[in-house]
């Protein structure tokens, strides 16, 4: 599953979207990656078909987010099915993992629903993603998250940057110890990665690396959008920036 991860260079995820943003990352040199859609929603679960396309191009492990909306993490029995249903075909599928998270209405770990999860998921790696940064307790939410028998959480320390939750993060990860992998994400950049990894102790890092980019579209309709009122983005493209992607690793492992 990838290469292990040290203090002197930790593991390295890159948040995707779709198949060409796998492709730039394992390119960059990522050691793994999240594969979603819209990450303009924070990630939602990517179509069967961009997963089966990513198995046939990945030359690294890639996790898949199962969430079936943006938005919050307190989910209808009818989405809950859904993600239920996606967990056991991506199993099928044979993708490396998924990553998941369903919270209470308290803002607690759902441990009934998550334990669920990771019973579907069976041999693959269960990551909880940045549900986890809105619990109302974080300490016992990983406690929570070890009960279910969850592998790996992804968090910020409850903050917008990594910078900003450092010493949540470092506090994480001594309580984690060898029983959950901490993934530390949070607006990472080549001038902050270090930083955080020192002051941390992270073994595994996970940033998107984005840049938008002109459509090549030619003709362009001036009178209809696709979505919302921003209707030149219909002529902006949103990509994995293989160059800072490279970089940010680079920073990471100095």
């Amino acid at each position: 599953m990838g290469p292990v991860a040290d203090t002197q260079r930790p593991l390295i995820e890159i948040c995707v979207e779709g198949i060409d943003g796998l492709l730039a990352a394992q390119a960059a040199g990522a050691d793994r990656v999240e594969l979603c859609a819209s990450l303009v929603e924070g990630g939602i679960t990517p179509s069967m078909g961009t997963v089966r396309a990513a198995l046939e191009s990945a030359t690294i492990p890639f996790h898949v987010i199962v969430r079936p909306r943006g938005g919050d993490f307190l989910y209808s029995q009818a989405e809950y099915r859904s993600m239920l249903a996606d967990v056991e075909a991506l199993r099928e599928l044979g993708v490396a993992g998924v990553v998941v998270g369903c919270l209470t209405a308290d803002g607690a770990i759902d441990e009934a629903r998550m334990s669920a999860l990771v019973e579907a998921a069976g041999p693959l790696n269960v990551t909880c993603h940045r549900a986890f940064d809105m619990t109302r307790d974080p300490a016992e939410a990983l406690e929570a998250l070890i009960r279910c028998k969850v592998g790996r959480v992804l968090t910020s320390g409850q903050r917008d940057t990594a910078v900003e939750g450092i010493e949540l993060l470092a506090q994480l990860v001594r309580q984690a110890g060898k029983r959950i992998v901490i993934l530390g994400c949070g607006a990472l950049a080549p001038d902050t990665i270090g930083e955080v990894r020192r002051r941390t102790g992270l073994t595994e890092m996970h940033f998107a690396a984005l840049a938008d980019v002109p459509s090549a579209m030619r003709y362009r309709n001036p009178n209809v959008g696709m979505g919302g009122t921003d209707l030149d983005r219909e002529y902006r493209n949103t990509v994995t920036d293989q160059a800072l992607v490279a970089a940010t690793i680079a920073a990471a492992r100095g």
